[in-house]
């Protein structure tokens, strides 16, 4: 975990939150044709289960996600890879993914300075369209699958 004494403002906001909320959220916003994305810092320091990551949702949602993870996870609740969930989108079940390393630099910045590395776990909380479909259906449309990338595979060389 970094010195506070060695951080800027917003370095030691991230740890004013971690110590008192058991996370801080970033949220990244759209870019181009990127989705935008919010992510957890400090769960896996806190409470020995992965750090978060939802992608393509408002920021609102997203918040409300990772808060209502970091809740659940402090009350002592696991999760895996491939487990389906409610509570975290009303009227809808998501499903955990894992998270590849290979897209932690990408999508974990603060994570690899907080741990100072890659040594931390990151679940994706997959959610479907209002329509019930997944990504990884044949139904899905190509917007839905690059708006939602699942990461548990590597990121595909550049072309």
């Amino acid at each position: 975990m970094p010195n506070r004494e060695d951080c800027d403002p917003e370095e030691a906001k991230a740890l004013a939150d971690i110590e008192a909320y058991g996370c801080h959220i970033l949220y990244v916003l759209e870019e181009d044709e990127l989705a935008p994305f919010a992510y957890s810092v400090g769960i896996e320091h806190n409470f020995k289960a992965p750090e978060i990551i939802v992608i393509g949702l408002k920021q609102e949602i997203s918040q409300f996600i990772i808060n209502e993870y970091c809740s659940r996870v402090r009350s002592g609740e696991v999760f895996e890879p491939g487990q389906r969930s409610t509570g975290f989108i009303e009227g809808f079940e998501c499903q955990f993914g894992a998270v590849h390393i290979e897209h932690y630099r990408e999508h974990c910045g603060w994570d690899m300075w907080f741990y100072d590395g890659l040594d931390f776990r990151v679940l994706q909380l997959i959610y479907p369209t209002v329509d019930g479909i997944w990504p990884w259906d044949a139904e899905a449309s190509d917007w839905f699958r690059a708006w939602q990338p699942l990461l548990d595979t590597p990121p595909a060389p550049p072309a």
